[in-house]
């Protein structure tokens, strides 16, 4: 089992910055791939950025340039970096944590971008 604890999200305006935090505990060793997804009203969940264990990342067309992925292999955790806040950035932000034996997710943590 892995847990994964978010952290970081609020209410922020357009063209504002915020970092979510994610913290991973339990069988820790069997993740590799780490990253995070959101999921807007009536919309489904998509990618926003992803990092391998070797620290290599992909994001979403939308956050390309935008947003920043970073892992702490020592502490467990995963950070996102999120600049130039647009209102089309507001959801629900998911931490994921991938193993051998499936996706483990996070609870989520609300993004509000809104003047």
């Amino acid at each position: 089992q892995v847990q994964l604890v978010e952290s970081g999200g609020g209410l922020v305006q357009p063209g504002g910055s915020l970092r979510l935090s994610c913290a991973a505990s339990g069988i820790i060793f069997s993740i590799n791939t780490m990253g995070w997804y959101r999921q807007a009203p009536g919309k489904e969940r998509e990618l926003v950025a992803t990092i391998t264990s070797a620290g290599i990342t992909m994001y979403g067309d939308s956050v390309k340039a935008r947003f920043t992925i970073a892992r702490d292999n020592a502490k467990n955790a995963v950070a996102l970096q999120m600049n130039s806040l647009k209102p089309e950035d507001t959801a629900v932000y998911y931490c994921r944590a991938g193993t051998p034996r499936g996706p483990y997710w996070g609870q989520g943590t609300q993004v509000t971008v809104s003047s």
